[in-house]
């Protein structure tokens, strides 16, 4: 699967290093800048998503109920289908 919490700490930096280009315009940094806000509220979703699904994977394990719980993918638990 792609779009790993791994793709999204790559994409963060990206965005980052792009507003970090010195050589930008006023107009393409207010561009990066507006995309940059949009990956971090997009991302800060992603976030809790995947702590909210962390967090029932470990309660599903704290009560022996992994086996019955579906992998969570984004997070990269659970079988490699």
């Amino acid at each position: 699967m792609k779009n790993t919490l791994a793709d999204l700490n790559n994409y963060l930096f990206e965005a980052l290093e792009r507003l970090n280009d010195d050589s930008l315009t006023a107009e393409q940094l207010e561009t990066e800048i507006k995309r940059a806000k949009t990956v971090t509220d997009v991302g800060g979703k992603i976030i809790e998503t995947g702590t909210l699904m962390f967090n029932v994977k470990k309660h599903m394990d704290e009560y022996g109920q992994s086996d019955n719980m579906a992998a969570i993918p984004v997070l990269g638990i659970g079988g490699g289908k």
